[in-house]
């Protein structure tokens, strides 16, 4: 049985190999971009079961109205695929506010308001899915990647508490955790001025490393792709799907810090209750 999808970011990377195939196995797919002209050979190839409008996640108004386009032309939308993002690397200190305001607008205000778009779409069709691509980077953090990260972490916590929220109209969520891949994400990451003091420091470092090439990119997007169809299939989906040998490394060894550290820090965080003879 076909299924429709809606996908933001669809014209490269993880929501483009999404679209091509989704398409290619038969379901629909309202597919949105800034760049929707990427998407005319797709359309020239199959026909009505493509639908395209041109999305700024950052303009709400927009959102807000090409969802409710969708639904109405569409009707039923089983997947709700929120892809659209980027990152900046540099320095906190290196990052302007203009920088700051687009990311946040963008990775995190944006998917905000497109799944709070989708709710009542969801709620009143009797449930749906939502996958909201994420990033390894929404569990650890690297050195130059603040801003990003920022916002991984920020969408990460309004999911987490959606999928409690939202589970008995059965709307289900699902964080992708990709670590990196060979994508369009490096060729469209913002480069804040540098300053020289942060010249051999970690933050530079992560720069440097990636801008040289040395960074040896495991993760394969088309494999990836696959797995986020089918855990979008699956009919009781994980909160999480971790992506990638690297991905599942880092996360794995952070998870162990933290809880090594929140083991270690168990006498004086019991310390600081009321003693249970003052609890009247």
């Amino acid at each position: 049985m076909s299924k429709t999808w809606f996908i933001t970011g669809a014209s490269t990377g993880f929501g483009r190999s999404l679209t091509e195939k989704l398409l290619a196995r038969g379901d629909r797919v309202a597919a949105t971009s800034r760049n929707a002209r990427a998407l005319d050979g797709l359309i020239e190839r199959y026909g009505d079961r493509l639908w395209v409008a041109a999305l700024d996640v950052r303009d709400p108004q927009a959102v807000r109205k090409t969802l409710a386009r969708a639904f109405a032309e569409l009707g039923r939308i089983d997947t709700i695929v929120s892809n659209a993002g980027y990152g900046v690397l540099g320095a906190a200190e290196e990052t302007t506010d203009t920088q700051l305001r687009d990311i946040v607008e963008t990775n995190l205000i944006g998917s905000i308001v497109l799944i709070r778009s989708a709710l009542p779409y969801l709620r009143e069709q009797g449930g749906g899915r939502v996958l909201q691509v994420s990033s390894e980077g929404g569990q650890i953090a690297y050195p130059g990647f603040s801003l990003y990260h920022a916002t991984k972490w920020g969408i990460e916590g309004f999911v987490e508490t959606l999928a409690k929220e939202l589970v008995t109209f059965g709307i289900r969520f699902t964080l992708v955790e990709p670590g990196p891949a060979r994508t369009d994400f490096g060729r469209s990451l913002v480069y804040p001025e540098p300053i020289a003091a942060y010249d051999a420091t970690p933050a530079h470092q992560t720069r440097d490393a990636l801008l040289s090439g040395d960074w040896v990119i495991a993760g394969d997007p088309e494999r990836m792709t696959d797995a986020m169809i089918a855990v979008a299939d699956q009919p009781d989906p994980p909160l999480r799907l971790v992506l990638g040998g690297t991905s599942y490394h880092a996360v794995r060894d952070a998870l162990s810090a933290r809880l090594d550290e929140l083991e270690a820090q168990r006498e004086t965080a019991f310390s600081t209750d009321y003693p249970e003879e003052e609890l009247v």
